[in-house]
């Protein structure tokens, strides 16, 4: 039975009824970035969605990926199981998360104002944007710096300005800008842009994927002596299961943003069955493969070249051919573009946006995002590997956890996939709470990411973020998604329904 406020297709999804949309454009948290779409705008088939995780997770971290697992100790097959587990584990919430957003059409932040309430919602929509402020600057960074390797290798002068800003080259920091600075004007298009640049981008990816790891293969004498060299890639020697809880805990961390903020995208898609097989087709999958390349074509290096080659702009640079250097500069500049468009710059558009309807709009948003991103300085979070892996993805995924475990208990179990359309944009309606905070939402959050913080104190404060004697505390915080999801779900299902929010429905 649909809504009172909607009607809905033959697809089950639901759409506000024009005289309620109208009345609700007047509303200070409406905007008509955030208004849910209409039934002829949920234009995005499997294949989008399918594209659009293709896109996201063909670039140069995810190709590192595997081999930063591996440097701690992991077999390489250790590694890609890992990173397959911890992909199928988040692909779970990825779907929930995602059917309220096809139903009703409904971007995060707005999802966020039926468990958090109206105004509480900007609490966990800031936690998601600062991260992805964080991911947008080291996504452009490692652009930059692709861009500036690859422009080095075709043209000599390029580097020869020896001037250095804040210990980096001058031709390093022009790199970065440019990059940036093409990023803002995609964002100035909106996200239909987005839509078309991955469609158009996955097969070009895909491509220049199976296009080096074919190279590589060949050059090193077969796939078995590439994949029986992998041992060199170990920097430290440690017990797999020593190391697995924050080998997976990151694997699922990398993408616990997007876990959250999929309605952003699924706001658009024709139907259920696209969401979820687009997702299951294009996500667990495809980071396995490209993280696999990664691995096999690093541990190929080591037979071709003597030394292990993690970075593949600095492997592109080995390369005699122009015309060779040139096919990789575009695919990688196009990995590195789709995957900061899409994951790093919708939500906290959005989230930025959800501040003040009325005052930023997404494209506001997008370009907020763009100078935060430059100001958390990403060149810090990406100073080395064991820092990425203990102290950035599993820092955060404690904090992404929490907030997707009050968003399923919610939609799920409080409400049974549930609701009032129209009330999501009244500040006096069902999900103001009375003053528009929620705060049995609120203490949730709060509990379930207070046992994984001294840990994450502990890690950020360690070189290289692992700790080498750890206690009950670092083994807490290295299943930090587990604990404040399992955590802030139950406590929030018994806060729910001991103390049930009076309904204010006007």
């Amino acid at each position: 039975m649909p809504p009172s406020d909607a009607f809905y297709n033959e697809e089950g999804l639901i759409e506000l009824k024009p005289d309620l949309s109208k009345e609700i454009e007047t509303s200070p948290l409406y905007n008509a970035d955030l208004a849910p779409t209409t039934l002829g705008t949920r234009t995005w088939s499997t294949w989008n969605i399918a594209a659009l995780w293709i896109g996201m997770s063909v670039v140069i971290t995810t190709y590192m990926l595997g081999g930063g697992f591996i440097a701690q100790g992991m077999t390489w097959w250790q590694a890609m199981l890992t990173i397959l587990l911890g992909n199928c584990i988040v692909l779970i919430p990825m779907v929930l998360n995602a059917h309220a957003g096809t139903k009703y059409g409904i971007s995060f932040p707005v999802l966020l104002r039926a468990s958090f309430g109206t105004l509480g919602a900007n609490i966990p929509a800031m936690l998601r944007a600062i991260v992805a402020c964080g991911w947008f600057g080291i996504q452009t960074w490692i652009g930059g710096t692709a861009i500036d390797a690859l422009l080095t290798a075709l043209w000599a002068g390029w580097a020869s300005v020896d001037t250095v800003i804040a210990g980096n080259p001058l031709h390093t920091w022009i790199s970065f800008f440019l990059f940036w600075g093409i990023q803002v004007v995609i964002i100035l298009k909106g996200i239909e842009g987005i839509r078309r640049l991955e469609s158009w981008a996955a097969p070009l990816l895909l491509l220049g994927g199976l296009v080096l790891l074919v190279w590589a293969s060949i050059a090193a004498g077969g796939i078995g002596n590439v994949l029986a060299g992998s041992a060199a890639l170990q920097t430290q020697q440690a017990n797999f299961w020593a190391i697995f809880p924050a080998a997976l805990t990151a694997s699922v961390g990398y993408w616990a943003t997007l876990s959250l903020n999929i309605p952003d995208f699924t706001r658009y898609a024709t139907s259920q069955r696209s969401q979820m097989l687009g997702q299951a087709l294009g996500l667990p999958f495809t980071m396995t493969a490209f993280a696999f390349i990664g691995v096999a074509v690093t541990s190929a290096t080591v037979i071709i070249y003597g030394e292990a080659i993690a970075d593949p702009v600095q492997l592109i640079q080995r390369f005699d051919s122009r015309l060779v250097i040139l096919f990789a500069m575009v695919v990688i500049f196009i990995a590195q573009l789709t995957t900061n468009m899409a994951a790093n710059v919708v939500s906290p558009s959005n989230d930025f946006s959800n501040l003040s309807p009325k005052r930023i709009s997404y494209v506001t948003g997008g370009l907020i995002t763009a100078v935060i991103g430059i100001l958390m300085m990403p060149w810090q979070l990406m100073s080395s590997m064991g820092a990425y892996i203990f102290t950035w993805l599993i820092g955060y995924s404690g904090l992404m956890g929490a907030i997707g475990g009050i968003l399923i208990c919610d939609y799920f179990l409080i409400r049974k996939k549930r609701l009032e359309l129209a009330e999501l944009f009244k500040t006096d309606g069902e999900y103001s709470y009375g003053n528009g905070f929620n705060w049995r939402a609120i203490v949730a959050l709060v509990v379930a990411i207070a046992p994984v913080v001294p840990g994450f104190i502990r890690a950020a404060t360690t070189a290289g973020g692992r700790v080498a004697s750890p206690n009950i505390i670092d083994t807490i915080y290295v299943y930090a998604w587990f604990v404040t999801f399992s955590t802030a779900f139950f406590l929030y299902l018994l806060l729910m329904k001991a103390v049930r929010p009076q309904v204010n429905r006007k």
